[in-house]
């Protein structure tokens, strides 16, 4: 049975937990945006460092602005397997 994937909004991050899932059933993992340096996700908010719905806020905008919606940024990524 697969393990429910709780990546809201975002394809790209869900299709790499999925395939983290496959080879390690046993830890469920809930990926939230990441950027280098991390300290982009400060302009989301003070508590960037610990909230996931500041980081989850971060992603969404960094998705709408680098490829205007969710479905142009997993088109991207199948084509180019990297995001």
């Amino acid at each position: 049975m697969e393990p429910l994937l709780a990546v809201p909004g975002d394809p790209l991050d869900a299709r790499e937990q999925l395939e983290r899932t496959r080879r390690e059933p046993v830890q469920r993992r809930v990926r939230h945006p990441q950027a280098l340096p991390a300290s982009k996700l400060a302009s989301a908010g003070a508590d960037w460092r610990t909230s996931s719905p500041t980081q989850i806020a971060w992603g969404l905008g960094y998705i709408k602005a680098r490829y205007k919606d969710p479905c142009r940024a997993w088109a991207f990524w199948q084509r180019n397997h990297w995001y």
